[in-house]
């Protein structure tokens, strides 16, 4: 691995914890820029490079350092919102794995990959979220539709927004790093 990728994942990993950082609490999950960050750690390292960059957030976070939307160390498994953190891995895997199977760099493609990427944060948090406020702090009339409220809702347009300027942006970045003489991840067409 080159020095500027080994600058890059760790710049993608401190930015995801900045995101963490810009929080707005409104109840069980809280309203942070972590996505945005693991989104473009997907679109510009691609699928191996990017998720390795949230496997070092989540890792650092993991062994007592608090950079995490609510602290950290590894009792934080058990925090509610631990799923998101996974879904933010195979988030980051997903779109850089589409991203990197472009020929073209379009704006519905792209947009098309970090949607999907969303997805999963969604696929993944939510039933974690549902499954440690039910089963771990016992809450037994915690439903499915409270966990959708709580960690859905509030949250899809804000995130669908962030997706759009993503998207956006990254069409306008991702030819310029190529006319610099920067090779990414994405095919040229």
């Amino acid at each position: 691995m080159k020095t500027r990728d080994m600058i890059l994942i760790s710049l993608f990993a401190a930015l995801t914890a900045i995101g963490a950082f810009l929080k707005i609490n409104i109840g069980a999950v809280p309203f942070t820029f972590q996505f945005f960050f693991c989104a473009y750690a997907g679109v510009f390292l691609g699928s191996k490079k990017g998720s390795l960059s949230q496997i070092i957030y989540i890792a650092m976070g993991l062994i007592g350092i608090p950079i995490f939307a609510n602290g950290g160390g590894i009792t934080y498994v058990f925090n509610p919102t631990f799923g998101y953190l996974l879904g933010y891995f195979v988030c980051t895997f997903a779109i850089g794995y589409l991203t990197e199977r472009m020929t073209e760099i379009t704006f519905i493609k792209v947009f098309g990959a970090v949607l999907t990427g969303l997805f999963f944060v969604y696929l993944i948090g939510v039933p974690y979220l549902y499954m440690i406020i039910k089963l771990y702090l016992g809450k037994g009339d915690y439903s499915v539709q409270s966990a959708l409220a709580a960690g859905f809702l509030p949250f899809i347009i804000p995130d669908i927004i962030k997706s759009f300027i993503v998207a956006t942006s990254s069409i306008l970045v991702l030819p310029r790093l190529r006319n610099a003489g920067y090779t990414t991840h994405v095919k040229k067409g």
